[in-house]
């Protein structure tokens, strides 16, 4: 089953770590955030396939903002 990895905040992506097919362990970086001039890492919160990144970098973002899929 396919879960979305969503932004928690309002960020611009600094960074895009992953590519759709890659596998991600709980803890992977999936991408790099910027808010408020801190850098904000969002992680795989469990295991799988990265099906679709829907972000690139210099993207601006809204919270709950889809910034990848992740399937078993």
């Amino acid at each position: 089953m396919a879960e979305n990895i969503v932004a928690e905040i309002v960020a611009s992506v600094l960074e895009v770590r992953v590519t759709p097919g890659q596998r991600v362990d709980v803890g992977d970086t999936i991408v790099l955030l910027e808010s408020m001039k801190m850098e904000i890492p969002v992680l795989a919160e469990e295991p799988g396939t990265i099906a679709e990144v829907q972000v690139s970098v210099g993207d601006v973002i809204q919270a709950g903002h889809v910034i990848a899929t992740l399937d078993d």
